[in-house]
């Protein structure tokens, strides 16, 4: 993975293949640029009965754009030994979301990012939380929060 391009088009890839929900769901990786990460959620695949964008759908997106971060940034760290997992996530829902949706995962702080990484090393586990947001194409207003409990283990 030599450019933000490919990382994106290589991590597309791994999810329709790994998690072929996110095929059905239509999602697409836009960018991974300056270490954060924005998904595609089409309302189309995931529309509800009031023709927004499905809870579960969008619970899914912002667990997958954290899940998606972790796993592009231990690539870049050289980290390949792990398995990644969800294992506590927080949501609400202050906005419906009426067009497609972007979900939107932001790296944590670098001391926080450190820690994580010299955990693991060290132990051969670690915890990391993720904050991901979900905004209506060509909006900034957060229609979903979400602070994801990730665990990477040997």
């Amino acid at each position: 993975m030599t450019t933000n391009e490919s990382a994106a088009s290589y991590l597309e890839t791994v999810l329709h293949h790994d998690i072929p929900l996110t095929r059905d769901m239509g999602m697409k990786v836009i960018a991974w640029e300056n270490h954060q990460l924005r998904l595609h959620l089409p309302l189309a695949q995931n529309i509800n009965h009031k023709s927004t964008l499905f809870g579960g759908s969008l619970y899914c997106g912002a667990v997958l754009a954290g899940w998606g971060w972790l796993y592009l940034r231990l690539k870049e760290a050289g980290i390949e030994d792990g398995h990644i997992v969800i294992q506590d996530g927080q949501i609400s829902y202050p906005l419906p979301v009426k067009r497609d949706g972007v979900a939107i995962c932001e790296a944590p702080d670098d001391a926080t990012w450190e820690k994580f990484v010299k955990l693991y090393q060290r132990r051969g586990r670690a915890r990391l939380a993720l904050n991901t947001r979900i905004v209506a194409e060509g909006s900034d207003d957060s229609a979903v929060e979400f602070v994801g409990q990730y665990v990477l283990h040997k």
